[in-house]
């Protein structure tokens, strides 16, 4: 006699255990968790019993509780094995909030014949199914089963079977019925899968007949044409223009696999007007088009000096590419891993520095294409790879554009403005350019649109910017950045003579011989009624005096009109920019500084005063977070070395004129420290002296950066002695000279050093 097992309930309303599988259970149910918890505290088995429509079923499965966890979505689960079939009981008590039944294990019958031959027969037809599938290693897992109740039992998994057949598979005791139930389940499947092929195949025959009537047409329609019964209808023969052009193999295949497209597809359909659209836009691109670069460096080295003043660094790097160039192509050097010898070149400064236009003379001096490239404002990513054909009114990406519209496959693109990309919910832009800026990856460049690989290896890039800091890092570190810090007065005089004024004076429509400018009012205009790092306020101010010169000549006024020092209070007023570093620091607290802003160097004027009443610090002027901090780091070191005076004592204010510009930054940190000293000592700050550095608490002079624009702005402003950190003295290699003879430059290593320069010498009493 069989003996009689007390377990609990595990009722399952989605699925049906047999024998012999191993099934996960999410415990998202009250009486699924309470039969595990149960199970967990007696002897890890349990009774899992389907329950369809609301209805227990008389047979159920004995389980055991192989592991409790969780799911990787999160989800509470349990892991549980089928041994074996087991009649339900009546209930009975048990410990938990489970349902227990008492269950009658159904014994394993015999091994007869005629189950045996049954069991072939389904094994047969079930790994023929498996085979169809290419579920190899499932197939070998069925050939190894030799019991035929355990085959039978393997129908739990079959996907073709549903809930009701399978709770009749674990209802039926008896192995052959049930081996007979599977094999007339399975050949109705079988049968209804070959129904399904029949209708594919039915369905493949009747496209293929489609696409032969097709070209039937087609020939029909060149037989017309040749026998002039008929006009030509549709669009020019693409396949004729693919193989006569000049592709790459890799684009000869993509666009011979389009036309192919296009020849099937009706003239009615929308995909024909996209596909005829991408080879348009695929034999427009120059793919095996280059121009070849000019080898005479000298001319070169000309061309862009008589376009550009200074900027010897940017002429220098080009030279060099160019030296690169020609030594390969001279050797005879192919591309290194599809890699050729382009270059990224990231030009950052001001503005009006001449930027956008070294663009322009560069293609002239490598006697290549020039495409210029706007990125100001652009936030969608598309607009650099472009969009996918699926979108309506779809294009290629601004760098497929630019080779197009350059006509060559190695021209120069300007990258105009690449500081101000934006991103936002179309994607980040500047995310797309990493792959078109790297050396080593844009050889293989593909475009959204093109969905082929574009070589943009030989292509040299000049990028744009007014400021690293609004460049992504990893963007920066894939370019050779090269800083344009501004003009000397002399090199804006030299350019307004060379290139502004003949300029303007077209513009105005003069001619040279109408009005003669003396040298002195052009530095007058660069110094006294502009102040900037580059030349646009300067020929601003030309055209001004020109467009007033022409309305003198159409008044009577003879020819030439002599513009001198006299005549620019007459056409632009009195100067704007005065000296006034004497004026402001004539008075003890106030110190002059150098910053660094988005239009290039410039002077900063820090105030500090002090007062009767409760001790403590105001600050005011927009100052950042690390302005601030610099202030309090000055006045502890101050007070530390006994330098402070009474300032603990009273209340102090410290300001930064220009109050609503925001300023930020470390490098004010010596100018604070020596307007405080200054107050607290009651000695000036000298007038002629500018300073910048980070300080620290311990009186260090650390290192900042934008020397060389701000010692080009203590110029601009009449200052003759500079003040710098001790380690920022390498950059004064990229000092013009002229400008660093009429500096005296002091690289300092200690705030007391800085003091000893900066303040007036102290009063000494004498007696009466």
């Amino acid at each position: 006699m069989t003996e009689t097992l007390k377990l609990p309930v595990l009722p399952l309303a989605d699925s049906v255990v047999l024998p012999g599988m191993v099934v996960p259970v999410r415990l998202d149910q009250p009486d699924i968790q309470a039969a595990v918890d149960a199970a967990q505290s007696v002897d890890r088995q349990v009774l899992i019993v389907p329950r369809l429509d609301g209805k227990y079923a008389a047979v159920g499965t004995i389980a055991v509780l192989e592991q409790v966890g969780r799911l990787p979505s999160g989800e509470k689960a349990a892991v549980v094995r089928g041994e074996g079939r087991a009649q339900i009981g009546s209930g009975v008590t048990g410990p938990g909030a489970a349902l227990w039944v008492e269950a009658t294990p159904v014994p394993e019958q015999p091994v007869t014949g005629k189950a045996t031959e049954l069991a072939k027969e389904y094994k047969a037809l079930v790994v023929g199914i498996l085979q169809q599938r290419g579920a190899w290693q499932v197939v070998d897992s069925v050939q190894q089963i030799t019991d035929p109740g355990q085959l039978a039992d393997t129908a739990g998994w079959a996907s073709y079977l549903d809930l009701e057949h399978k709770a009749q598979l674990l209802a039926e005791t008896d192995v052959v019925k049930r081996l007979e139930l599977l094999i007339e389940w399975t050949r109705e499947h079988v049968a209804e899968q070959e129904v399904s092929e029949k209708i594919a195949s039915d369905v493949r025959e009747g496209m293929e007949k489609t696409q032969r009537e097709f070209l039937l047409r087609q020939q029909l329609a060149a037989i017309r044409k040749e026998l002039g019964e008929d006009e030509p209808e549709g669009a020019d023969d693409y396949r004729t223009r693919v193989e006569a052009a000049d592709l790459p193999d890799h684009v000869r295949k993509a666009a011979l696999t389009e036309v192919g497209k296009l020849e099937r597809a009706s003239d009615q359909s929308p995909e024909s007007g996209w596909i005829r659209t991408w080879l348009d836009t695929v034999l427009d691109i120059p793919w095996k088009t280059t121009t070849d670069d000019s080898d005479d460096l000298v001319a070169a080295r000309a061309i862009l000096d008589s376009d550009h003043a200074g900027l010897d660094d940017v002429k220098e790097r080009l030279i060099e590419f160019l030296a690169v160039r020609s030594r390969r192509e001279r050797k005879g050097m192919e591309k290194v891993g599809g890699r050729g010898s382009g270059a990224v070149l990231s030009l950052v400064g001001p503005p009006g520095v001449g930027k956008t236009s070294l663009g322009e003379s560069v293609a002239r001096a490598l006697g290549r294409k020039f495409v210029r490239v706007a990125l100001g404002g652009v936030r969608d990513e598309a607009e650099i790879r472009g969009h996918r054909r699926t979108y309506v009114g779809a294009l290629p990406g601004r760098i497929v554009r630019a080779i197009r519209e350059a006509g060559s496959m190695n021209p120069v693109v300007l990258l105009d403005e690449i500081d101000k990309v934006g991103s936002d919910f179309r994607g980040d832009p500047t995310a797309a350019l990493l792959e078109v800026l790297d050396p080593a990856q844009n050889h293989t460049f593909r475009d959204h649109y093109l969905e082929v690989d574009l070589d943009l290896s030989d292509v040299l890039f000049l990028a744009t910017a007014n400021a690293y800091d609004t460049i992504p890092g990893p963007l920066l570190d894939r370019m050779e950045v090269v800083t344009l810090d501004g003009y000397t007065e002399a090199e804006k005089v030299a350019i307004a003579r060379d290139h502004l004024l003949p300029r303007q004076v077209e513009k105005a429509g003069l001619e040279p011989s109408d009005v003669d400018f003396s040298d002195v009012a052009l530095g007058m205009i660069a110094a006294e009624y502009t102040r900037e790092a580059g030349v646009r306020q300067l020929e601003q101010g030309l055209a001004k005096v020109l467009r007033k010169v022409a309305v003198a000549l159409d008044s009577g006024t003879e020819s030439p009109v002599h513009v001198d020092a006299d005549a620019l209070v007459t056409y632009l007023g009195r100067p704007k920019f005065t000296p006034e570093s004497a004026e402001r620091t004539s008075v003890p607290g106030v110190a002059t500084g150098l910053a660094v802003t988005g239009a290039g160097g410039d002077v900063l004027f820090i105030e500090a005063t002090s007062m009767a009443g409760d001790p403590g610090l105001t600050l005011t002027g927009q100052l950042g977070d690390v302005m601030k901090e610099s202030v309090s780091i000055a006045l502890s070191y101050l007070r530390s070395k006994g330098l402070a005076g009474d300032l603990a004592s009273r209340k102090l204010h410290v300001h930064v004129p220009a109050g609503a510009v925001p300023k930020d930054g470390p490098s004010a940190g010596i100018t604070m420290t020596t307007a405080l000293a200054s107050l607290a000592s009651g000695r000036p700050v000298k007038a002629t002296v500018g300073m910048t550095g980070e300080v620290t608490l311990q009186g260090k002079v650390l290192p900042i950066g934008g020397v060389k624009q701000k010692l080009l702005a203590a110029h601009r402003a009449g200052l003759t002695d500079v003040i710098i950190p001790k380690r920022n003295e390498p950059d004064l290699d990229d000092l013009p000279e002229s400008v660093r003879n009429e500096l005296r430059v002091h690289p300092v290593a200690d705030v007391a050093e800085v003091l000893e320069l900066a303040l007036e010498p102290a009063k000494v009493a004498v007696a009466a």
